[in-house]
């Protein structure tokens, strides 16, 4: 049995929480494979809305097992904040496993980076301060503290020495407004919650699960423009977001992964610093953020807003090998005369639908067809083909450049709201 992967194609917040508790009833097992609790995943199911950072978006399925993979780095003050809030609305969290090789993100972590963000002035990179660089800088640096080591006689120690190194960083960083021993306390509290979250060796539990024919879903986080190697660096995350991730992430290799789902909005976002071509500035701007209520899940920021990028989409269509597109929040458009499409980009008088080497560079100027809106509302529309005429022409448009089927379409937040071709 292959294991199929989703993520996001654009700078995150495409929706995809939403599309795996979706999916989550077709598959036994759903993984993330990496990031930490900069993720801000959006679930509403009824008049509950839910928004999960650390615990995979199949957690309301009782019958799927929902695995934090080695890729993940974990802070535990979030995920046990997490688990008392999904417990308090009615779900037992049996389904909830953990990897014993996924890092802990430590309050110094934190510290280090609220230190590092303020120290950049007009150059800082959006960070959502949550600990993940210095975490993921760790983990590479062969200092960090996993999941496993909590159960260890030597973990006092191992937390003590690393919280010590990173008091001695923080010496060449300018103070910051930052309560150590409150944050300290909270987090040694958290540690014994999450204990109560079964450990897993998900290499070998995953593996043995597809052996025995059973499905799996990779869910990601953040978006594929975030990522570390192919993203807008140094605008980016500190992991690997493409489908690649889910083989270091999960303990899979290449051969394992089946089909790929890449989530785009029917426009696009993106929230804190770093080159965004398709950005507006004007009332449509404006309008998409407001009808959109576009602010960031995690942090509250709001997000900037433009017209989908099509070079950009292109892009990571090639990195990840999608084999299937859900195009959401395609009712946010609903009230636009007219909507934008960047067909291609124009640098140094040029046409291309390449991205260049570094998108901070200056002239860049997009290119963009137009079409005409459809002005109506789709909450009664139960079937693709029964979208109003403009939509339809939208989406076979988006479907003949990107050479990708387009298999599903978000017309709202709740379940229901999802048409599936």
């Amino acid at each position: 049995m292959a294991l199929d992967v989703l993520l996001g194609l654009q700078w995150g917040d495409e929706g995809k929480g939403k599309i795996v508790d979706y999916l989550a009833d077709q598959y036994d097992i759903i993984a993330r494979f990496q990031g930490g609790p900069n993720a801000g995943h959006t679930i509403v199911i009824g008049k509950d809305k839910y928004v999960l950072h650390t615990i995979p978006s199949g957690i309301f399925r009782p019958q799927v097992i929902n695995i934090i993979g080695n890729g993940v780095v974990v802070d535990p003050i979030t995920l046990s904040k997490e688990m008392a809030n999904l417990r308090a609305a009615g779900h037992n969290l049996d389904n909830l496993r953990i990897s014993n090789k996924a890092h802990l993100i430590l309050p110094t972590h934190r510290w280090l980076d609220a230190a590092s963000e303020a120290s950049k002035g007009k150059e800082k990179i959006g960070s959502t301060l949550k600990g993940i660089g210095p975490t993921y800088m760790d983990k590479t640096g062969r200092n960090g503290i996993r999941i496993g080591d909590i159960y260890s006689d030597e973990f006092t120690q191992k937390y003590n020495s690393l919280k010590e190194k990173h008091k001695n960083l923080l010496s060449l960083y300018p103070d910051v407004d930052f309560d150590f021993n409150e944050e300290e306390e909270k987090w040694l509290k958290s540690i014994k919650i999450i204990k109560e979250i079964p450990v897993v060796d998900s290499q070998y539990f995953i593996n043995k699960a597809l052996d025995n024919g059973k499905k799996v879903l990779a869910e990601g986080a953040q978006g594929s423009m975030l990522d570390i190697d192919f993203g807008t660096y140094p605008f980016v995350t500190s992991s690997n977001t493409v489908s690649s991730g889910v083989c270091n992430g999960l303990g899979v290799a290449p051969k394992r992964i089946g089909k790929v789902i890449g989530i785009t909005k029917a426009y696009c976002t993106r929230v804190g610093s770093g080159p965004f071509p398709s950005e507006l500035f004007d009332e449509n701007g404006q309008e998409l953020a407001v009808i959109g209520k576009e602010f960031g899940a995690t942090t509250g920021r709001p997000r900037r807003c433009g017209w989908i990028d099509i070079p950009q989409l292109k892009y990571t269509i090639m990195i990840n090998g999608v084999d299937e597109l859900c195009v959401t929040k395609l009712d946010v458009l609903n009230t636009f005369d007219s909507i934008k499409i960047g067909a291609s980009y124009k640098i140094d008088g040029k046409d291309t639908d390449e991205l260049p080497y570094d998108l901070n560079s200056k002239g860049i100027d997009i290119n963009y067809q137009e079409f005409k809106g459809w002005n109506s509302d789709l909450e009664t529309v139960e079937t693709i083909d029964a979208l109003p005429q403009e939509a339809s022409s939208f989406i076979a448009e988006l479907e003949s450049i990107l050479e990708v089927p387009i298999t599903f379409i978000s017309k709202g937040p709740e379940r229901k709201n999802l048409l599936v071709k």
